[in-house]
């Protein structure tokens, strides 16, 4: 049978089954991928949990001494007819508001003088993943994208095993530094391989559908395993272990065929789609061989290409790369920080991160259905906006109420973090969209590594309220609103034709205002070629 020319990657993926049980195999991997990533990301807040304690002052006592008053940190102690303050030896912990989970706090007695270390091992964690992210991303354009994601899955049980041996400070911050240098790969890698084997009408849904529901559980269920388990360190063990089972991933998740053809490899792409014809129940016959030989030997390769500095050379591209990498910045900090903020809000901190990521799944379902309604700079800014409002709100209720647990405090909490997961899940699509196609990959990876960078601050700015209790909302805040300015001066990406070269990109929106939308008839003047579902995710694998 003779078959047309090839045109495409999508062209192929119609011949060999675009969705059959070969995809829903790989979906149903990629959900457990998004377990896993899950309970690797959002552990070290479980394990740094912060109880109730009070100073268990065991010092020498005179005869004619005696404790006065036990604080937090000090005991107040009568010695020679006066008052004196003595610093602690020991700390009384009361684990009823964790529900008797004892975590690395306790464990090493980072209170008081102590409480910085925590901070400092969690920031490791963000400066791991920043250099892991840029490592492993040169790598999986050398080795291939399998190899990168079990790698990287097993880096997380490597950085585990350190953390469980940490008995100081220095061997806690080495094990967070393995584990974080895993971060965002061990699921991105995934993510890439489904995309490219998924119908494209299929791809958004079932990719959203997929993190939403659940990321959304295993959030959901993290602090009950640490709730059942008790322990830090037998917590660690339960959510390190099923990373072990990845290894198998190299025995039935495809290798991606559009990689080995761009590296030259064209056997072994042919090879990747005969397993999926093979799990669809297809066949390929030799005319469709010879088509995809044909289409592989055309495609592009080894041509000088621009790279990331392009982005800045011109003043309106310039000018929309900083904003995108200082939004970037923004949304991973402040989505980073309302994730984690769940001490001292008067309520225990598992029920507040258990209801609070209930809010995830809501959030992609939102996003599919306004997201192509209102724009995006209207979603990014607007809701920016709304999660300033909650957050700063949830401090101002803070610091007039005297006692904590009120339950307005709780739900601007989760208001919070509905608005900040909206913002976040929907921004990487915006910079997809709005950075030229000749540097589009590596311009999103600037701009996501910007991201995580930036969330080296994020346990700096809950430490704040050590010294002010709502100044990590404030901080949080104003961060947000200037995210949400900033985004003003972005142009709409709806139904445009996106840009390919640097000059496009420059070009791009320059007739805009920061005022024009989308749903109250802003001035659009390019023409409306639209992404098809999905494809705006192409070119960025």
């Amino acid at each position: 049978m003779a078959v047309e020319r090839l045109s495409d990657i999508d062209n192929i993926l119609s011949i060999v089954g675009d969705f059959g049980r070969s995809q829903i195999i790989l979906l149903l991997l990629f959900c457990y991928i998004n377990v896993l990533s899950a309970f690797h990301y959002f552990g070290q807040t479980i394990i740094s949990v912060i109880p109730s304690y009070k100073c268990n002052y065991d010092g020498a006592l005179k005869n004619d001494s005696y404790l006065i008053v036990v604080e937090q940190c000090k005991a107040l102690v009568w010695e020679n007819d006066e008052a004196v303050e003595k610093n602690c030896d020991a700390y009384t912990y009361d684990t009823k508001n964790i529900m008797g989970f004892t975590g690395i706090i306790q464990d090493m007695d980072w209170v008081c003088n102590n409480d910085w270390k925590a901070p400092v091992g969690q920031s490791l964690f963000f400066i791991g993943s920043v250099l892991g992210t840029l490592i492993f991303g040169y790598f999986s354009d050398k080795t291939g994208r399998v190899v990168v994601l079990i790698f990287a899955n097993m880096l997380v049980v490597l950085g585990t095993l350190v953390t469980l041996a940490s008995n100081n400070l220095l061997i806690f911050s080495a094990g967070r530094f393995l584990a974080g240098a895993a971060t965002d790969t061990n699921f991105v890698m995934m993510y890439i391989i489904v995309l490219e084997y998924i119908r494209p009408s299929l791809r958004t849904l079932g990719l959203n559908l997929c993190i939403g529901i659940f990321y959304t559980l295993a959030c959901m269920c993290v602090p009950w395993i640490a709730v059942a388990l008790k322990s830090w360190k037998l917590f660690l063990i339960f959510v390190a272990t099923p990373h072990m089972l990845v290894l198998l991933f190299y025995y039935v998740v495809p290798e991606s065929a559009q990689w080995l053809m761009s590296k030259g490899k064209i056997e072994k792409a042919i090879e990747c789609y005969k397993r999926i014809a093979k799990s669809n129940g297809k066949t390929l016959s030799d005319d469709v061989i010879s088509s995809i030989k044909s289409y592989g030997s055309n495609m592009p390769r080894n041509q000088k290409q621009e790279n990331f500095l392009g982005l800045l050379r011109t003043p309106n591209l310039r000018r929309k790369t900083l904003i995108l990498i200082f939004k970037s910045m923004v949304m991973t900090l402040c989505y980073d920080t309302i994730s984690r903020n769940i001490n001292g809000l008067g309520y225990s901190p598992f029920i507040i991160f258990s209801m609070s990521s209930s809010t995830i799944l809501p959030s992609c379902l939102l996003i599919t259905s306004i997201q192509d309604k209102i724009g995006r700079k209207a979603l990014a800014s607007g809701f920016l906006f709304i999660s300033a409002i909650c957050t700063s709100a949830s401090g101002l209720v803070q610091s007039l109420t005297a006692k904590p647990g009120a339950p307005l405090i709780l739900v601007l909490a989760i208001l919070a973090r509905l608005s900040i997961n909206i913002t976040y899940n929907s921004g990487a699509q915006y910079a997809v969209e709005l950075i030229p196609t000749v540097v589009r990959g590596q311009g999103v990876s600037f701009v996501h590594v910007a991201g995580y960078a930036a969330t080296f601050f994020s346990p700096h700015i809950l430490y704040m309220a050590e010294f002010w209790k709502p100044a990590p909302e404030i901080i949080l805040a104003v961060l947000l609103v200037c995210g949400a300015i900033a985004c003003l001066f972005l142009p709409e990406t709806l139904n445009r034709t996106l840009p390919v070269s640097l000059d496009d990109g420059e070009k791009f929106g320059e007739d805009e205002q920061f005022f024009d939308f989308i749903f109250c008839g802003g001035s659009i003047t390019e023409s409306t070629i639209q992404l098809n579902p999905g494809g705006q995710l192409n070119s960025y694998m």
